[in-house]
């Protein structure tokens, strides 16, 4: 069950955020969108940041990011035709990893339907292993602008 904490996320909380029109095909046979959709937007969102606000570039990039953990709280069900608005912060940055959190929206309303997490442990592609010096400058300055207050975190 999601902490009080979580349930009380509002738009504001987060620094970055994309719109999302759900399909049909996003629901599942309960007539709410499918656990599954949730991962695909929380990959969605954070890659676009990735490359868009911190340079990355996966397919020629030697450093890459890993999923070595996610998770999700499902706080309020969303079903099909909704226009979901999801939205990025991080919660911690270390030398070679970063904790994202993602707050998925109705539009419309205020009120969170889901909180994610996704920690990404950057690596060298050919290695798998985190680089000495840690992740990339340029990445670490894109994730530092959207990271959030030490008293907004968990």
């Amino acid at each position: 069950m999601a902490s009080t904490k979580l349930r009380s996320r509002r738009r504001a909380d987060y620094r970055f955020s994309l719109e999302y029109r759900t399909r049909w095909s996003d629901n599942d046979m309960y007539d709410h969108m499918n656990n599954s959709v949730y991962y695909y937007l929380f990959d969605s969102i954070v890659n676009t940041y990735l490359v868009q606000r911190c340079g990355l570039d996966p397919p020629s990039s030697n450093q890459i990011g890993l999923v070595v953990h996610s998770h999700c709280d499902y706080i309020a069900p969303i079903s099909f035709p909704s226009v979901v608005n999801v939205a990025l912060r991080v919660n911690k940055i270390g030398k070679s990893s970063v904790t994202y959190e993602i707050g998925v929206f109705e539009r419309g309303d205020d009120a969170v339907k889901a909180v994610g997490s996704f920690v990404h442990v950057f690596v060298e592609r050919e290695s798998r292993k985190p680089a000495r010096r840690g992740m990339g400058d340029t990445l670490r300055e894109g994730l530092e602008r959207i990271k959030a207050d030490e008293t907004a975190r968990l």
